[in-house]
């Protein structure tokens, strides 16, 4: 398997070579015959998992009890049922085998993420969570122009069978989340979103029931965008076919806060991932 802009080829039927141009992050593979494109807007996202992570490159925040880790988008928290590839804590357990995660975040949501070193510490902070002690902030980038202003969405959640959540009055647990608008493009909002609780897909679909899904959560509603549709003039090179602006929900955990073993204060802030900082750059230029 291979991956590149340009390759030739010679046409056994033609007699001579013809040169194909393959949309930039595509990946085609060569059999015995001939080679077979296949183009996903989510190629990045193949790249992401076939590569290594080290866990060097990921700490925020490091001192005897815990780890902060700004968790790349694509990577997920725990084992998946398909029980392939690499996760999170798979990454950390090379170098400390004794950690444990103290919360997840959604495989395709980026940002910061704690993890304990002993035990002690995790039970600390698993109370924290419990009592609703931790400060989480996440920032996301919405579907249409909102002006929230602490606005306070409660409304209970489910969870089913499948990877899906829905609101339910019946069956659903309390949740709460409060967002405010940080900035409002012409066609999108970035979004600040404290979640009070913390269920399954809480802000994903908390913010689609207020009409402002997620950019590209096509679970929930949210649509792709793309720069054609802001961009004057915008011109798409021959063979090539456009990409979404992101290719995955537009949701970032951006800080975390929480009270140490030794009731210190810590607070750490995870910068956006490439992915989400060029699609905010992209709005700010272009939206």
């Amino acid at each position: 398997m291979e991956t590149q802009r340009n390759w030739q080829r010679r046409s056994r039927f033609a007699g001579y070579p013809k040169k194909i141009t393959i949309p930039h992050g595509s990946i085609y593979f060569r059999t015995f015959a001939a080679p077979f494109i296949f183009y996903t807007p989510f190629v990045s996202a193949f790249r992401f998992i076939m590569r290594k992570i080290s866990l060097e490159n990921i700490i925020l925040f490091e001192n005897e009890d815990y780890l902060v880790l700004n968790k790349p988008p694509f990577l997920p928290s725990l084992d998946e049922r398909s029980g392939e590839g690499e996760n999170l804590l798979q990454v950390v357990r090379r170098d400390l085998p004794e950690a444990q995660l103290c919360h997840r975040l959604d495989k395709v949501t980026s940002g910061a993420i704690a993890v304990a070193k002993n035990p002690e510490a995790y039970r600390h902070l698993a109370i924290q969570f419990e009592n609703r002690k931790v400060d989480k902030i996440y920032h996301a980038v919405s579907n249409g122009v909102h002006a929230f202003e602490e606005k306070v969405v409660e409304l209970p959640i489910y969870k089913g069978r499948q990877a899906e959540a829905r609101i339910d009055f019946s069956e659903g647990r309390e949740a709460t989340t409060i967002f405010n608008t940080l900035r409002a493009f012409r066609h999108n909002t970035l979004i600040e979103c404290k979640p009070l609780t913390g269920r399954f897909h809480q802000i994903r679909i908390h913010l689609a029931t207020q009409r402002a899904p997620l950019v590209s959560d096509r679970l929930y509603g949210g649509k792709d965008i793309f720069l054609s549709q802001y961009k004057r003039h915008y011109n798409l090179k021959k063979w090539e076919d456009e990409r979404p602006m992101i290719g995955r929900a537009a949701l970032h955990a951006a800080s975390l806060t929480f009270k140490g073993l030794k009731q210190e204060t810590i607070e750490v802030k995870a910068e956006y991932p490439k992915d989400f900082r060029v699609l905010v750059k992209l709005l700010e230029d272009y939206d």
